[in-house]
């Protein structure tokens, strides 16, 4: 099905982003002393966050070509414990505050919690990304229309305290691409009926499903532009393509040591149609999508 190209011009809170052309690469700042790649990064002794170094973080992430700044302040990883509203408001809105005054790059707040989604947009954030779809809280949804701001709505089966590694994932009966595509559309509609026009769906890379439908999505992604909506890719350092890369005999690479697998990945994901890559590795994404930006215009 041909893309809509008006659902790519997306409305961030007053502020434009222009996926019509080209791909944009979100970079990931992770306030958190338990992500799966990166927990503890800025943590000071006594629970503190070294804010300062956070935000010079997210500054040569925009050097590097970040269109936004995905901020998170609570793991999302397998088994992660949950954090309350309060906790998470505690750990992202003081930085949203102080990157703000810095630039004017998006901002987006990586949370569920319609509190703490007000929380961030009061700070200056302008894009929420729910990893649940809107299905996790159902105050989000107004949330994101009182202050206009873009939703990203990913495919996620179950909660983060409920998950297992890819790995360890079995198949579900259904086919993949069928299922995360069914619970999409839900989610794009219910975005439209609280009266959000600006959305883009995310499948879930590694959220519930196995290594083999991991790549089974990816290599399927095409399919989700029949939602008529811009796709986020969020394959950066996953553990199931560390479980590809593996050598027989040899333990599974740690996720700091899989950027070459995530560039790999990110490409198909860009050649696939993805609008928005989600990325650790900032300058590798962007990068990796100016090449296949030019290669598609040149077949234009």
């Amino acid at each position: 099905m041909r893309e809509n190209p008006e659902h790519y011009l997306l409305d961030c809170s007053g502020c434009e982003l222009d996926l019509r052309r080209k791909p944009a690469v979100m970079g990931i700042v992770n306030l958190t002393p338990d992500s799966f790649s990166d927990g503890g990064m800025f943590q000071l002794p006594g629970e503190k966050t070294d804010l300062d170094r956070a935000v010079d973080y997210a500054l040569s992430m925009v050097r590097e070509g970040a269109a936004i700044i995905d901020v998170g302040g609570e793991s999302t990883r397998p088994g992660a414990e949950k954090v309350s509203a309060a906790e998470e408001i505690h750990r992202t809105a003081p930085f949203i505050s102080l990157l703000r005054k810095k630039t004017d790059v998006l901002i987006s707040i990586d949370t569920y919690k319609a509190e703490v989604a007000d929380a961030a947009l009061r700070q200056g954030a302008q894009i929420v990304n729910d990893i649940s779809g809107f299905t996790f809280d159902r105050a989000l949804p107004a949330v994101c229309r009182r202050y206009r701001a873009a939703a990203v709505l990913m495919h996620a089966p179950l909660t983060p305290q409920s998950m297992k590694w890819s790995t360890e994932t079995l198949p579900a009966p259904e086919e993949i691409t069928r299922r995360v595509m069914a619970f999409l559309q839900r989610a794009v509609d219910s975005a439209k009926n609280a009266g959000i026009d600006s959305i883009v769906i995310d499948p879930g890379f590694g959220f519930g499903k196995s290594v083999e439908e991991n790549f089974r999505l990816l290599g399927n992604l095409q399919a989700l532009l029949e939602l008529q909506r811009p796709l986020l890719a969020g394959v950066s350092r996953k553990s199931f393509l560390g479980h590809a890369v593996q050598k027989q005999g040899e333990s599974e690479l740690p996720p700091a040591e899989r950027r070459d697998a995530s560039n790999a990945a990110q490409t198909i994901a860009l050649m696939n149609g993805a609008s928005i890559i989600r990325a650790h590795d900032v300058r590798s994404a962007v990068h990796g999508a100016a090449v296949v930006s030019v290669m598609k215009n040149a077949m234009a």
